[in-house]
């Protein structure tokens, strides 16, 4: 691994970037609903989009704006109202949006990107939502402390923030990749109902950050899984100022395996975080499978495990019912002998096998309740039968989860 240092902050922790946030009153009241994101530095901007058909206004806004070769210099986002199934009239918001950030700063109008989060259906106040970029044009700055309360103004059902920053040496210059995100509810692999926002001081051609962020990913927010659905409004966004001064990327080459590491590193913890703060949850479930006979039914099967609604239901009750698991797997659509299948229940008190080789094996029941009973439980599955691995992220099913989403629209 590459010498990558944590650090502090989030999405304003690389040089040139700037952040505000303020309470709109979109949907809510008395609480911080709108966030900002500025470089004056023209960037270049990659991204990834939700899967499903039904896709959000400001969805088809940012596609466009990431796929063309025009730099970006930032992102407002709104929580509350999701301005998706919207029609023109959710058009017409974005563009206000981004237009009263453009006349604020100088810059053009489809160089700003525009997030929304919340209930889907709903028409977006346009006069708040142009009162709050008007208030956080004024207020931008570079501090950790802007950074971090942008975080936590683009929160909705989650509760807690989630930013990230790493540093790392290119050519002797010092290059810092941070960045936030939001989500907590409609989270399935193939993006979740998410907004992430990175940025970087890199300098990077791209096309290739456009790749690196793809391939990243499909190893880390595609992985994870709270609910089953897949979101309207899932965006995940790099921009790239280049402050940084490190010799241009512009072929796959030892600095590009660094950043993409890095990369990794930030949308992982970014990843398990919203999976650990699914809604209701008490803890991250997390699935291991190793030794698949090739990477995608690695990737199927892990994912298969953790968005069973019953293995999440044996997690939350800390009950080491193994057939579960191995009907999870069964029916994933991934074809294996299960009589070369060996399944262990791990977490911070310990490791312990359940099945061996198409066989239960006799445990004890009370040391399988202390182990399931951590923040995080591990399922780690062995299938003997090639040399790929991968790893998913979910949550347990609380009653609290039905909760929250019987009265979502209150």
């Amino acid at each position: 691994m590459s010498d990558i240092k944590i650090i502090e902050g989030g999405i304003t922790a690389a040089k040139g970037f700037k952040a505000a946030y303020t309470e709109a009153g979109v949907k809510y009241a008395n609480r911080k609903d709108m966030a900002m994101v500025f470089s004056e530095t023209p960037c270049v901007s990659a991204g990834t989009f939700t899967s499903n058909v039904v896709k959000a206004a400001c969805v088809q806004w940012d596609m466009k704006l990431i796929k063309s070769d025009k730099p970006m210099h930032g992102m407002v986002i709104n929580t509350g109202i999701a301005n998706a199934c919207t029609g023109k009239e959710g058009f017409d918001a974005c563009e206000a949006t981004a237009k009263a950030m453009s006349d604020n700063l100088g810059v053009p109008v489809d160089s700003i990107a525009v997030g929304s989060t919340g209930v889907i259906g709903m028409q977006l106040p346009v006069d708040r939502l142009v009162k709050g970029v008007n208030d956080m044009c004024g207020k931008l700055d570079s501090s950790l402390e802007n950074g971090t309360n942008a975080s936590i103004a683009i929160m909705t059902t989650d509760t807690v923030n989630k930013e990230y920053a790493v540093s790392f040496e290119l050519g002797g210059k010092t290059v810092t990749l941070g960045g936030m995100s939001k989500g907590s509810g409609m989270i399935h692999p193939n993006m979740c109902t998410m907004i992430a926002l990175l940025s970087s001081d890199i300098a990077i051609e791209k096309s290739l950050m456009q790749e690196a962020v793809s391939e990243v990913i499909a190893d880390t927010f595609n992985m994870i899984s709270v609910d089953g659905d897949t979101s309207t409004n899932d965006t995940f966004i790099l921009m790239a100022n280049g402050l940084a001064g490190n010799d241009k990327i512009t072929a796959k080459n030892e600095d590009y395996d660094t950043f993409k590491e890095a990369l990794f590193v930030v949308c992982e913890y970014l990843a398990r975080r919203m999976a650990a703060d699914g809604e209701g949850a008490s803890k991250l479930f997390t699935a291991h499978v190793v030794n698949a006979s090739s990477k995608n039914d690695a990737k199927v099967l892990a994912r298969s495990i953790i968005s069973s609604n019953l293995s999440k239901a044996a997690i939350y009750g800390c009950d080491a019912n193994f057939g579960r698991f191995l009907c999870a797997m069964g029916y994933s659509g991934v074809d294996f002998d299960q009589t070369k299948v060996e399944l262990f229940f791990e977490s911070k008190a310990g490791r312990l096998q359940v099945f061996k080789f198409g066989v239960p094996l006799e445990f004890d029941e009370d040391f399988a309740t202390k182990i399931m009973k951590e923040d995080e439980v591990i399922v780690f599955v062995d299938m003997h039968d090639g040399d790929c691995e991968a790893t998913a992220w979910g949550c347990d099913l609380t009653y609290d989860y039905v909760k929250i989403n019987a009265d979502y629209r209150s």
